[in-house]
């Protein structure tokens, strides 16, 4: 079966416009055929092409089919309130013979994430995003909510995250969307948030790691570690070691690390090639919040590349990647020559829902399947830097990273 045309795919002559008093419609099995109201009759060929279409896919998310007292299917969309003869899945129809080839969707920087779930059922996957109850991260957990997959919002603030919650029930009533404690700073809730999550006994199909710190002024966390560097990295590094063992059974499973071109812009090595642990956590009198957001976005892309490295052969992936440039979100809130800079240029941004897509993208691209270790910009592969693709560098982030968690589980249990 070919795909026919869709947000840019490649047409068929099958999709020809059709001659006026011409109705297309879909009988309960997804067979298109077509009424002429002006001479009163039906029939399964297109009155141009002479070809048939059946439609392809699922329902879009809050859509659903009924029939009507005289046997015809009709569509219910219980978000805008309405109904029509007209089967939102007509921009999916697939060809009976066709005699094209297959053509496939492309994406780019100004594909939504709701684009590239059209016609998905994410119904029975369970999705955790770190941060989403706002911008990116909230654009990704509603995106997948909406197309039926289970969602837990895993924020620091909880009573934000409910309201998040709300916002996607609003939507649908029907989606399965939660919100759990989650604070990337603090090793101990890292830990409370994995055994509560544990105790559902539900699998976990996809971890996307999004919540991160931009732009703050030097503080150390409670474990005694700058605070960007913990959040963006090492919090979300002891998740991962926390959670791999549900995500081994519940394989294939993906994890998706959101990072970002930043990270082409620094390097954590010193001058010897050895990592650095004091350009990771620095001192305040050596701290630039640039400096800081660009290293935790390099350990994300070499945490990415190991973690495919040692989790794969287990049936988990994973992936990298870039949202895109000048996104408006919340991300820059503190600090101020940012927010004046989004503000000047935001006519020029991309919307939440474009910077989500990527995400959304390495969390459920069939053609994904099975493959890790890559980096995305714009739902596209591309080349990280050079020092991202150290893998000496990102073996040694890691006994790093375990070494620094261990120390503290040690010192906390004495």
């Amino acid at each position: 079966m070919a795909a026919l045309k869709y947000a840019g795919l490649d047409d068929t002559d099958s999709d020809e416009e059709l001659p006026p008093g011409w109705e297309e419609r879909t009988t309960k099995d997804g067979w298109v055929y077509y009424a002429n109201h002006i001479e009163e009759r039906t029939q399964w060929d297109h009155p141009k092409s002479g070809k048939r279409k059946r439609v392809a896919g699922d329902l879009p998310y809050g859509w659903e089919q009924e029939t009507d007292e005289n046997g015809q299917v009709y569509f219910v969309d219980h978000i805008n309130k309405r109904t029509t003869y007209l089967d939102p899945r007509l921009a999916f129809t697939v060809e009976d013979n066709p005699m094209k080839p297959n053509a496939k969707q492309k994406y780019d920087g100004n594909t939504t994430a709701m684009e590239i779930l059209q016609g998905r059922d994410m119904s029975g996957r369970v999705i955790i995003v770190t941060g989403g109850n706002a911008g990116i991260g909230f654009e990704t957990a509603k995106s997948f909510a909406l197309h039926g997959a289970h969602v837990i919002l895993a924020c620091r603030n909880v009573m934000k995250a409910n309201e998040a919650v709300q916002r996607i029930l609003e939507e649908w009533h029907k989606a399965k969307v939660e919100a759990m404690t989650l604070d990337l700073a603090s090793l101990r809730s890292v830990q409370e948030f994995a055994e509560a999550f544990k105790s559902k006994n539900i699998p976990l199909h996809v971890l996307i790691c999004n919540a991160g710190l931009f732009g703050v002024s030097w503080q150390l966390t409670e474990d005694g570690l700058e605070s960007v560097f913990q959040t963006n990295h090492l919090g979300h590094f002891y998740l991962i070691q926390l959670l791999k063992d549900v995500l081994c059974r519940s394989a294939p499973a993906r994890i998706v690390i959101v990072s970002s071109e930043s990270h082409r812009f620094t390097e954590i090595n010193d001058c010897s090639g050895k990592l650095d642990f004091s350009r990771l956590s620095p001192p305040k009198k050596d701290y630039w919040p640039m400096l800081a957001y660009n290293r935790s976005k390099l350990c994300n892309l070499l945490l990415s590349t190991e973690l495919n490295r040692r989790l794969s052969p287990h049936g988990v992936t994973s992936n990298a990647l870039h949202p895109g440039s000048l996104i408006y979100s919340s991300l820059h809130r503190n600090w101020w020559v940012y927010t004046l800079l989004f503000t000047l240029v935001r006519p020029f941004t991309k919307s939440l829902q474009q910077g989500a897509a990527t995400s959304v993208y390495c969390a459920c691209a069939p053609e994904l399947e099975g493959l890790g270790g890559m980096y995305f910009n714009n739902c596209c592969r591309c080349t990280p830097s050079e020092e991202a693709e150290n893998e000496a560098t990102a073996r040694a982030l890691w006994e790093l990273s375990e070494k620094l968690i261990q120390e503290r589980i040690d010192s906390s249990s004495t």
